[in-house]
């Protein structure tokens, strides 16, 4: 495989699209789409959202020290590009999205009703990093729809249909490839009935 050789750059792909939902005591909520994601420990369960000071979303998870990660599934895309594409200084994105806030278990702040899997976060740290400051936060509470909980109460987020983010596009996730530690497992053996 042949490479060209480019400058540095913000390519790393996919990534999770997501609805980040924040509010102010006494205001409506507002909600933001961030592209740049993802966990940073499992035990305890903390996250990093990167966040531009410029953005209306970063002084009011400043100010209030939560925020909501709300996963997007394909349904929500278009909701999610508004978020993305707006500012909450001038529109309701709830009401213009037709998104319903709905109460966190441990947070103030709003979860999206229509979002399958919320992450209620208590903010850390901020860490300056250039264009955007990275906002590290614990993640106190998950809501999980009951849709993706089977009988036995485990958890199939495939059922989500969540979507990802590439490069300035949105895909939907296809079908499953492999799981966790799938290529070092050892194969079954077959006996034959007699």
């Amino acid at each position: 495989m042949s490479k060209q050789e480019w400058k540095g750059g913000a390519l790393l792909a996919p990534l999770p699209a997501v609805i980040v939902t924040s509010a102010r005591e006494g205001e409506k909520p507002n909600a933001i789409t961030i592209a740049w994601c993802g966990i940073i420990s499992t035990h305890p369960p903390a996250l990093y959202i990167s966040v531009r000071p410029s953005r209306h979303s970063y002084e009011i998870i400043k100010e209030t020290g939560e925020f909501c990660v709300n996963l997007v599934p394909v349904n929500l895309v278009r909701a999610a590009d508004t978020c993305g594409v707006l500012t909450g200084r001038k529109v309701d994105k709830f009401e213009k999205c037709k998104l319903t806030p709905e109460k966190c278990f441990k947070i103030s702040a709003p979860a999206i009703a229509e979002s399958p899997l919320t992450l209620e976060c208590k903010l850390r740290e901020i860490i300056p990093q250039g264009s955007h400051d990275m906002f590290i936060a614990d993640i106190v509470a998950t809501g999980v729809d009951e849709s993706l909980i089977d009988e036995k109460g485990s958890l199939h987020l495939g059922r989500a249909n969540l979507s990802a983010f590439a490069h300035g596009e949105y895909f939907e996730l296809g079908k499953t490839i492999g799981s966790f530690g799938y290529s070092v497992r050892k194969k079954k053996k077959h006996t034959k009935k007699k």
